[in-house]
């Protein structure tokens, strides 16, 4: 019997070639993140609706008392000008029928929150809320004697108001 030679491997190490490897590792990562599609986030739901009619103060003893819609309710409109110096000149409420002429002091402040508080802490009143127009040329302190004399104002149901919008002044609208 013939006995085999048995062959006796080197001692050289086997090498492998990182180039390869890394080549393919980045050539995966590139197809990974090209083909990538995140989910949206937000999707469209078909729903079935009421109309799009806004209602606001919506009894809530019960369904008792009517609903008052939105087109009814109308915002109280101040309008405040001011003169050069950037002080208040003026305030009307309610498109020019009342307010003051001359500065925010204490005796015209006190005036427009008695205006304020005849329209809206009355039963009844359909104001909610008070839309008021600035000069832009008015300083930001003569503006907060305005705001917080809205801030004081409370609807018929004793909450306080705090629908207070802001918008811009046309230009050279007369007092």
């Amino acid at each position: 019997m013939a006995k085999r030679a048995k062959k006796h491997r080197s001692s050289e190490e086997v090498q492998l070639n990182l180039a390869a490897m890394l080549d393919m590792a980045f050539q995966l990562l590139a197809f990974f993140i090209l083909t990538f599609r995140p989910s949206p986030v937000e999707g469209q739901l078909l729903l079935n609706l009421p109309p799009p009619t806004p209602v606001t103060k919506v009894s809530s003893a019960g369904g008792e008392g009517p609903a008052v819609p939105a087109s009814d309710v109308e915002p109280v409109l101040l309008s405040v000008m001011s003169d050069p110096a950037g002080k208040v000149a003026g305030v009307t409420a309610f498109s020019g029928d009342t307010g003051f002429r001359g500065p925010a002091d204490a005796a015209n402040l006190q005036r427009l929150n008695q205006i304020l508080k005849d329209a809206i802490s009355v039963d009844g009143s359909l104001y909610d809320q008070i839309l008021i127009q600035v000069d832009p040329t008015l300083h930001y302190d003569e503006l907060m004697k305005i705001i917080d004399v809205c801030l004081k104002q409370t609807l018929p149901d004793g909450t306080p108001l705090t629908k207070i919008n802001f918008t811009e002044l046309p230009v050279s609208e007369p007092m």
